[in-house]
């Protein structure tokens, strides 16, 4: 997962003699707040996270009267103290001209609003991305719908793990300045002219709904965001809104496309890591060990298994009930695993009396 241990499951398949060897051009990583030029004019910033991944790397691209801005941190009092820094520091450059917002989670979306306000500038999303990020802020400081709980109690979660979620419910927004009323719209294939660059869209699926990428042809640079990331895999989950989503189809056809629409000699600038060259191994790698580790979740399904029992075939160990958080991911891609395979009709679902649901593999 990008954002949480376990590995996903194609990390876990991705034994040390098959990950691809990639090439990370840049030693050193700049300080939160301070920057890195990549390329001419292509600045990396990186900021803390509140979570298991303690980090995010974002840009800044050099246009006239100043950079827009590519991913903007979480809502915190650190990400803000960083970004004033920066601001401070780059003040003889100019301002920032736009914000730019891959997708919807919070250590990428999280500071766009306070930036977009300050400077008065518009923001730029993919339209899926900037709706589903207005529908969960919606659900800050709510109780957790009976779908939700009741998604969740299929999965085979205990009372007790329920609970938690309970008071763990709506803290999305939390993380999240307010988002501007109005926005400029991404859209798959689109040019923008950002300085003496053309970049184009490549919008993903899977991770999130509708995941901005920017290809710049011409001087073979790639902003990736979560799409592809050179050490660990993207977050790949089922959640309560949609309990019948394949969004594991989705994210192998993304991989697929992304590998013929973008060549391989680009230098990747992920959302997580380091910036890398490699793309079309780490894509073949990320695909190769998802398939793997189906192939071991079909053996695990030869007898009935709830969605929690099979963490072990997928991310190599189980997840304590505890820790709710990491439960509620390794969940999320169990169950996108889990509908993968029963969307292809390969396997039997029974739910119980306690409306737990049961997958095993179709006999024969």
């Amino acid at each position: 997962m990008s954002d949480a241990s376990p590995d996903t499951p194609a990390d876990i398949a991705a034994s040390p003699a098959t990950r691809p060897r990639l090439v990370y051009p840049f030693p050193a990583k700049p300080a939160p707040g301070a920057r890195l030029e990549v390329a001419p004019g292509v600045h990396w910033l990186r900021m803390p996270l509140p979570f298991h991944l303690d980090h995010i790397n974002l840009w800044t691209l050099q246009e006239e009267g100043g950079y827009a801005v590519v991913d903007t941190g979480t809502r915190s009092e650190d990400v803000i103290a960083h970004w004033q820094s920066h601001f401070e520091a780059t003040k003889a450059e100019g301002e920032p001209t736009r914000v730019i917002v891959t997708h919807m989670h919070p250590d990428h979306v999280g500071t766009a609003g306070w930036i977009a306000r300050r400077f008065d500038v518009p923001l730029w999303m993919t339209r899926l991305e900037y709706m589903s990020c207005r529908v969960m802020v919606g659900d800050t400081g709510r109780e957790p719908p009976p779908d939700a709980i009741a998604f969740y109690r299929r999965a085979g979660w205990s009372r007790h793990a329920i609970d938690v979620y309970r008071g763990r419910f709506g803290r999305f927004g939390l993380y999240i300045h307010a988002l501007p009323e109005s926005y400029r719209r991404l859209h798959d294939g689109q040019m923008l002219r950002i300085g003496a660059r053309d970049w184009r869209v490549v919008v993903g699926s899977g991770h999130s709904p509708e995941h901005a990428c920017l290809y710049c042809e011409q001087d073979g640079l790639f902003i990736s965001g979560d799409q592809v990331l050179p050490r660990i895999s993207s977050n790949v989950s089922v959640h309560p809104v949609e309990p019948d989503a394949d969004p594991l189809s989705d994210w192998l056809a993304s991989l697929q496309k992304l590998r013929r629409e973008v060549a391989d000699d680009v230098l990747v600038l992920p959302a997580h890591n380091e910036p890398f060259r490699g793309l079309h191994a780490r894509l073949d790698a990320l695909a190769s060990g998802q398939e793997i580790a189906l192939t071991r979740l079909r053996r695990r399904l030869a007898e009935p298994r709830r969605a929690i029992d099979v963490f072990a075939a997928l991310f190599g160990r189980p997840v304590p009930e505890g820790e709710v958080g990491l439960l509620g991911l390794a969940t999320g891609e169990s169950v996108a695993c889990l509908n993968y395979l029963r969307h292809r009709g390969e396997l039997v679902v029974e739910v119980d009396d306690a409306g737990a649901c049961w997958y095993r593999m179709k006999a024969g």
